[in-house]
């Protein structure tokens, strides 16, 4: 366990405007706004805002405010925060980010999880807080070894919280987050008290036979309707998921290129037409920011190529670990297929927020995770 802080280079971040002032934009048709991808006029005005306006060094402090670390599980360098509750008997918790975000999505819920009493709360719902970057991803990248699936990471979660000393513990996450956190508790059902996932990945769509016979016909309708959405907005997972080393390339080489790649799912496509809250701006250039500076982005693209090569899409058996499952607006998570594969104890359904719920909406993320581990 050796303790970490992030100390970017000048010669970097000079680098980067170099790269940003220079990049090469490929026009769009006339009218087309957000119909083919990305719009151009959103792009340039966000690389603008990136290049003469976003203050990294700022970003750089917020994290390294928070107390963080690395270890090597499995070959693999995992960096990870660790935030401990003044309370001394908080719940541990694990929080698991997913694609194409950061630990820094948890920044604004740290304090509110970890010290309650502080901010307005019940201190009898503190939590201590470990927060672990995904293999591949930003300071626990590049992996260097094939195999870095969702049920690997699980189990190199499982050693992270004995490493610290946790012994019975919560997991929360959401997007590739809501697949681990469910996988850590198959892997150490022991230790697993509760899992809580929000943005549920693999919950909205038909994944094997008999699937749609199995619910209602409600949420049949919907199952149907979610595999039509998908269709039209999956290009991204689909080449991720397929030939990610030659989508590297192109990520690692412009910085540009790499913001639009994100933007694929930050801004929920059309952000003029979307009902999602809007992510911030600067939420989503730490994010990228800390792709390039780490040189991740396509390490972190990998993780849908070994999920997929790992039966991403096959549905386990429920591990018997108690779940909650927060479903904010945008979300399609269906229960009747999340069912299948976890024990679900609660399911909540919010018309705010979105995908990204960290970001986007902080305090009811908050509260369902209380109310979930308060029941326990």
């Amino acid at each position: 366990m050796d303790p970490f802080r992030i100390d970017v280079p000048q010669a970097d971040l000079d680098e980067l405007h170099h790269r940003l002032a220079r990049t090469r934009w490929p026009g769009e048709l006339p009218g087309a706004g957000w119909d083919y991808g990305v719009s151009e006029p959103h792009l340039r005005e966000l690389v603008e805002y990136w290049q003469t306006g976003f203050d990294w060094r700022a970003q750089e402090a917020r994290l390294n405010a928070v107390p963080q670390f690395t270890t090597t599980i499995d070959g693999q360098r995992v960096h990870f925060l660790h935030v401990r509750s003044p309370e001394p008997d908080a719940t541990p918790l694990i929080l698991t980010h997913g694609w194409p975000s950061t630990v820094a999505d948890f920044l604004g819920v740290l304090g509110p999880l970890t010290d309650p009493r502080a901010h307005g709360g019940d201190p009898a719902d503190a939590f201590h807080v470990v927060a672990p970057s995904v293999p591949g991803f930003a300071f626990s990248g590049p992996t260097n070894d094939r195999g870095w699936n969702t049920r690997r990471t699980a189990r190199a979660w499982a050693e992270l919280m004995r490493r610290l000393g946790y012994e019975r513990y919560g997991a929360q996450g959401g997007d590739f987050g809501s697949i681990v956190s469910p996988e850590l508790g198959r892997t150490a059902p022991e230790s697993v008290l509760g899992v809580h996932v929000n943005a549920v990945a693999n919950a909205g769509v038909p994944t094997a036979p008999g699937d749609l016979e199995r619910l209602s016909e409600e949420d049949a309708k919907r199952a149907r309707e979610n595999e039509a959405w998908w269709y039209g907005h999956s290009g991204y997972a689909t080449q991720m998921a397929t030939r990610p080393q030659t989508l590297a390339y192109a990520l690692n080489d412009s910085p540009a290129g790499q913001l639009a790649w994100n933007l694929e799912w930050f801004v929920d496509w059309d952000p003029t037409a979307t009902n999602q809250t809007p992510v911030d701006r600067d939420a989503i250039l730490t994010n990228v920011t800390t792709f390039w500076l780490t040189g991740t982005a396509g390490s972190a693209a990998r993780l849908y190529l070994e999920a997929g090569q790992d039966g991403w899409g096959e549905r386990p058996e429920p591990s018997g670990v108690p779940t909650a499952v927060a479903n904010f607006r945008g979300d399609h998570a269906i229960r009747g297929l999340a069912a299948l594969s976890n024990t679900i104890t609660r399911w909540t359904e919010y018309d705010t927020g979105g995908h990204f719920a960290s970001l986007q909406a902080p305090e009811a993320l908050i509260t369902d995770i209380r109310e979930f581990f308060r029941d326990l």
